[in-house]
């Protein structure tokens, strides 16, 4: 196989925070990217709205937990093919969710620590909403980023894949790159937001969009709120 070659995210979304992606392709593909975060709990979205879904669960999650003594530690293995829970204490997979499944990732305006991301159930077309926090903001956003280029890897590895294929068996698996799509408002107070268009069908179609407004009443000037969408 030729080597993968990436779309930087400043190419990828313009005005993009970042101009490189965190690891090489071939830790995604063959090895894994492993963060130790706090895992917060899940909760069942009944009416998907996207990054706003992931804002109220973050806040209803952050509430519920902040009187608790002790709040499992996990480990988040991301790849190309998705991400998986591990238990830190001993190693076990917990629970484990295909790339082409997680709908949105973002972090969490009020709380830059804590993120969430989207899965959807196939077998009830259910989607949940779960959410984990970090000891550091700068962790969370690598996680987020990380999570970006699992998505673009996979995008990467489909292209080539297609282009390997003769023309008869590529028929009715065309490729399609999405130029733009509708992006929901992130709610006043966000700094800046990157967005991932992840299609719930196909990880090979996603496009990002940001959107540079910078907002004058946070005091951060290093950090962003990340959303993949």
């Amino acid at each position: 196989e030729s080597k993968l070659t990436l779309r930087p995210p400043s190419l990828a979304a313009p005005y993009a925070p970042v101009q490189s992606w965190q690891h090489q392709p071939e830790k995604l593909i063959f090895e894994s990217c492993g963060y130790e975060a706090n895992y917060l709990g899940s909760m069942l979205i009944k009416d998907l709205r996207g990054t706003e879904s992931t804002q109220d669960a973050c806040a209803k999650m952050r509430k519920s937990t902040e009187h608790m003594k002790k709040i499992p530690t996990i480990i988040l293995s991301i790849t190309y093919k998705g991400v998986k829970f591990i238990d830190a204490s001993n190693k076990n997979v917990i629970a484990e969710h295909e790339i082409r499944n997680i709908s949105c990732a973002a972090q969490d305006p009020e709380d830059l620590c804590t993120f969430a991301y989207i899965t959807k159930d196939l077998q009830t077309n259910h989607h949940y909403c779960h959410v984990f926090s970090t000891v550091d903001v700068n962790l969370t956003y690598e996680i987020i980023l990380t999570l970006g280029q699992a998505f673009e890897v996979a995008y990467q590895l489909a292209l080539q894949a297609q282009r390997a294929k003769p023309l008869g068996a590529a028929a009715g698996e065309v490729i399609e790159t999405k130029s733009s799509k509708p992006v929901p408002k992130p709610r006043a107070g966000v700094r800046k937001a990157a967005v991932l268009d992840q299609d719930s069908q196909s990880h090979a179609s996603v496009s990002w969009v940001v959107d540079p407004k910078q907002d004058s009443k946070r005091t951060l000037s290093t950090k962003y709120e990340t959303t993949i969408f």
